[in-house]
């Protein structure tokens, strides 16, 4: 059962999000990538409150994915893109992003212990993730 509402439109925009920002960081990458938005659609808290649907997520503005303002989500949805997509949409959960908000690639830097106040929890490849407080986010655990 899904854990947010998604159309199939709503599938082929996350899987484009999810491939633009970590296809190079394989399957697992890309689950976690589509974790973290996943998150944003069900906290609403912090910079995501009244981000209801996959779209407003993809597109928020302020605070949304660099591959979108940078021309990297210009390449379709694949097949396996959108079964990735599905699959976080009805739960599937991968540590570090589990209850992530963000992740960002520091380059060469190692990952900081807090990024805009949030909490770092790990690391997969490029990616550092990081999670808000459940204080502040309870929606999101």
């Amino acid at each position: 059962m899904a854990v947010i509402k998604a159309t199939s439109e709503h599938l082929k925009i996350l899987g484009r999000l999810m491939r633009a920002e970590a296809e190079g960081e394989g399957k697992l990458g890309m689950l976690m990538v589509g974790n973290t938005g996943v998150n944003r659609v069900k906290s609403n808290c912090l910079d995501f409150k009244g981000i209801r649907t996959i779209p407003q997520m993809v597109f928020q503005r302020p605070g949304g994915f660099e591959a979108t303002t940078k021309g990297y989500f210009y390449q379709r949805a694949r097949e396996k893109d959108i079964r990735l997509a599905r699959r976080v949409v009805h739960g599937e959960r991968q540590h570090p992003a589990t209850n992530s908000l963000w992740f960002f690639d520091p380059g060469r830097r190692g990952c900081p212990p807090t990024w805009y106040n949030q909490r770092h929890v790990g690391r997969y490849k490029a990616h550092c993730f990081y999670v808000p407080s459940r204080r502040d986010c309870p929606r999101v655990y």
